[in-house]
């Protein structure tokens, strides 16, 4: 059965992958992003017809609400959320690390994410709607003096509260939990890495889930290199 998903961070890498393999699937697509040119590309990839792109930063609550609005009034209903937005820092370490740099990626992959599920339950509440967030290995794992890696225990720690929050009313929440993927968030390529398209897989496979089924976490790590 085709559902109404926002996506954000949809503009590249996991989220845009996720955007066209959902809309393949027949499903319709809320899409956010900052930046609106490539947003506008993927809707003309996509149609207009099952796609709308509405830019917004994540970290800016009356942006995002004006993003949920506007999903809304364009296809009266919300029953699936891809929290994927996120970003890391360019100084590894504790004692080495940029305050500035801190905060900005406190407030995508912490506060974006909450101001994302505060707008979006409401309506997945109404439609016994699914939640589904990017956490990562670097959440699961200890990584020496790693702040990001602590922003994605956040993810998980939060994932885990909030499935038991929106099983009273037999919603569901996923954590999709990647090791290393080949996007642009790296400014080299990792070919021997995930691709986009596994972590698209995981969301999809999630989704469609059996309503019985409720998949909390999708744990994915690189397999053996060079093997399509």
């Amino acid at each position: 059965m085709a559902k109404v998903l926002l996506i954000t961070g949809a503009s590249s890498g996991i989220g845009k992958t996720t955007a066209l393999t959902a809309a393949k699937a027949g499903h319709k697509v809320i899409l956010t992003a900052r930046r609106e040119e490539l947003l506008d590309e993927l809707v003309a990839e996509i149609g207009s017809d099952q796609a709308l792109a509405v830019p917004s930063d994540v970290s800016n609550f009356a942006e995002l609400k004006t993003v949920v609005e506007q999903g809304i009034e364009k296809f009266g209903q919300l029953d699936a959320v891809f929290a994927n937005a996120g970003t890391g820092v360019s100084t590894a370490g504790t004692e080495n690390g940029d305050a500035e740099e801190w905060k900005k990626m406190v407030d995508v992959n912490i506060n974006g994410l909450l101001y994302t599920a505060r707008l979006t339950l409401p309506h997945l509440r109404k439609s016994t709607g699914h939640f589904l967030m990017t956490g990562s290995a670097a959440g699961r794992n200890i990584i020496k003096g790693s702040v990001y890696g602590a922003t994605k225990w956040f993810v998980h720690g939060f994932a885990q509260n909030l499935a038991e929050e929106m099983k009273e009313w037999n919603g569901r929440c996923t954590t999709i939990a990647p090791g290393m993927v080949n996007t642009p968030f790296f400014d080299e390529p990792k070919p021997d890495k995930l691709d986009p398209q596994d972590v698209a897989d995981a969301v999809l496979f999630a989704i469609e889930a059996h309503p019985r089924n409720c998949v909390r976490e999708i744990y994915l790590m690189p397999g053996y290199k060079n093997q399509d």
